[in-house]
């Protein structure tokens, strides 16, 4: 079974949005250096893996909005984005960017499900 791991919400102000979510629900926001995304943090993580602490809890970030990407989306861990968008595919739905890596970490990929939903796809490297 895969599992929600991560939300994003798209921001059009990084400055903005990263005052008003620590303020208003007192969430760690830390900028990644070399992209534009900011890490939410809701809950404590693990400081060498940096999972979760608390079962069930999900952490998330903050990136820029685009056309593609304009609402707030969760994202699925998988075990391979291509196996899952081939998957996604069959059922109806469809990919809306391709597997990208981010260096050291993982890759993503967005798909719209049968209803128009936005969602995210995430793989552990």
């Amino acid at each position: 079974m895969d599992k929600v791991v991560h939300f994003e919400i798209p921001v059009d102000d990084a400055d903005r949005a990263r005052a008003f979510y620590g303020a208003a629900f007192d969430w760690g926001l830390q900028p990644m250096e070399g992209y534009d995304y900011t890490l939410a943090l809701t809950t404590p993580i693990d400081g060498k893996t940096q999972v979760p602490t608390e079962p069930g809890a999900i952490n998330g970030g903050l990136a820029p909005r685009t056309a593609e990407t304009p609402t707030p989306r969760i994202v699925i861990q998988v075990d391979s984005i291509d196996e899952s968008l081939k998957k996604i595919e069959a059922e109806g739905g469809m990919a809306v960017s391709p597997r990208a890596e981010m260096p050291g970490m993982g890759a993503y990929a967005y798909f719209k499900d049968t209803e128009g939903n936005l969602l995210g796809l995430w793989e552990t490297l």
